[in-house]
């Protein structure tokens, strides 16, 4: 029988069940979304908070378990524990060479444990972490299945429907997971999802209250808050986002995300030095993928084409690492080999297969852009409609039904999409901002 304080500690741990998992972020290209990973992420600092009151750092705790289950092998508490501090460790990291030691602690927990809810939610995290959505949403239905009044579930739950395309359902799963527990976590999702049918001010209204709701030094804020300051820039408001990146840096002075949201202003203000420096400082600390992109693109519209291949080159040499540790790349991979013209041929393959495992509106761009690529406009317009059919304010996928309509000889389509994408946000895109500008100047 649990003690009070093993039971404390214990559900202190399990708050990292859906806010630490991912570390890919769905969303490569610097678009209108931050996706999965800021659903995930938004409650994460709870965790982090309370770990550094009791001066136990990640690391720390790994070892106090793995000594822990050393004495006891048969402590399944202390395997799902430990599952979810190797997640933390992936999400601190990102080393994704941790998704197996959270696996195979997870299913040791399991083994002992069969109705652990804490691990159930976790191994449907470790799924989302995978992009294996699918699998995500099996593991989250049977986590609610076993107590269906607790609400990290339904994040997982959400999530994976998100990513699947089953919105109405994810519409459906939130309203329940927030009726259950309005907070952080469960505003956040409200706005992302308010976002991806086209209500950018709902969608900032509701992650304003996600930030006033959190603590103000946590790191769950901060992300949160960047999520704010990027749902700012993605309507071209360059201001106000780069006034909620700095509060975010006034608390977490080397936060890798609102160091490159600062990077994504000044390249839209034109300062590509200074954009270079602050994605510079971003990878340094943290490679994530779309950081490297972004920082090879701003290479390669300043003309320093060298430095742009090395950082695709690593881009390549993540993918690898990636896919070696259970992660499902195909859709980003298809979009950065579609904007960066490799590959062409077997970038469509890749695109179908990332369509037929994520059919959600990013997965239906996708195709359409790799298909884009290849002169096959007829069929890239199909899931060009597709990716639209929720109302998205997103000017990249805008700028691609553009783009596909003036290659179809359609002048009065692609000059309405290029104009709202750059009346969205005219700095969309390092890449396409100014191909956008250049079309609309040829239709007008």
């Amino acid at each position: 029988m649990q003690t009070l304080s093993q039971h404390r500690w214990y559900h202190r741990v399990l708050l990292l069940v859906v806010i630490t998992a991912l570390i890919v972020i769905v969303s490569w290209r610097l678009a209108s979304t931050q996706g999965l990973s800021s659903r995930l992420e938004d409650a994460y600092g709870y965790l982090a908070n309370s770990s550094s009151r009791t001066n136990a750092s990640t690391d720390t705790l790994i070892g106090s378990l793995q000594e822990r289950l050393r004495t006891n092998p048969q402590d399944w508490q202390s395997f799902s524990q430990l599952g979810l501090a190797y997640l933390q460790k992936a999400r601190e990291t990102g080393d994704p060479t941790y998704y197996q030691k959270t696996e195979e602690a997870l299913d040791k927990a399991l083994a002992l444990r069969s109705d652990d809810y804490v691990s159930m939610s976790a191994r449907g995290a470790l799924a989302l972490a995978r992009h294996d959505f699918s699998a995500a949403l099996e593991w989250g239905e049977k986590a609610r299945q076993i107590n269906p009044d607790r609400t990290y579930a339904y994040g997982v739950i959400a999530d994976a429907q998100i990513e699947l395309g089953r919105y109405e359902e994810a519409v459906e799963t939130l309203q329940t997971m927030v009726d259950l527990r309005p907070d952080m976590s469960s505003y956040s999702r409200i706005s992302y999802i308010r976002e991806l049918h086209g209500d950018v001010d709902g969608a900032l209204e509701m992650m304003q209250v996600a930030v006033d709701s959190g603590t103000p030094n946590a790191e769950s804020t901060a992300w949160v808050r960047t999520q704010l300051a990027n749902l700012y820039f993605n309507r071209g408001d360059l201001d106000q986002a780069e006034l909620e990146y700095r509060l975010t840096l006034q608390n977490h002075p080397d936060y890798v995300y609102a160091l490159a949201g600062l990077g994504r202003v000044r390249a839209a203000q034109g300062e590509r030095q200074e954009a270079i420096q602050y994605l510079n400082q971003a990878v340094t600390i943290m490679p994530m993928p779309e950081f490297v992109i972004a920082l090879g693109d701003l290479y390669q519209a300043a003309g320093d084409q060298e430095s742009a291949d090395q950082q695709y080159q690593l881009v390549t040499a993540i993918e690898t690492l990636y896919r070696a540790n259970g992660v499902d790349m195909d859709m980003e991979i298809a979009l950065f080999n579609a904007d960066h013209d490799r590959n062409l041929e077997e970038t469509v393959a890749l695109a179908r297969k990332a369509y037929a495992n994520r059919p959600s509106i990013h997965g239906a761009d996708a195709l359409a852009w790799a298909l884009f690529n290849i002169g096959d406009y007829e069929e890239a317009q199909q899931y060009s409609a597709e990716a639209l059919k929720l109302g998205t304010k997103d000017s990249l996928k805008l700028f691609h039904a553009g783009m596909i309509a003036f290659e179809l000889g359609d002048k009065a389509e692609a000059r309405a999409y290029l104009e709202e994408a750059l009346a969205i946000n005219p700095y969309f895109s390092i890449l396409y901002a100014e191909e956008a500008q250049r079309t609309l100047e040829i239709l007008k």
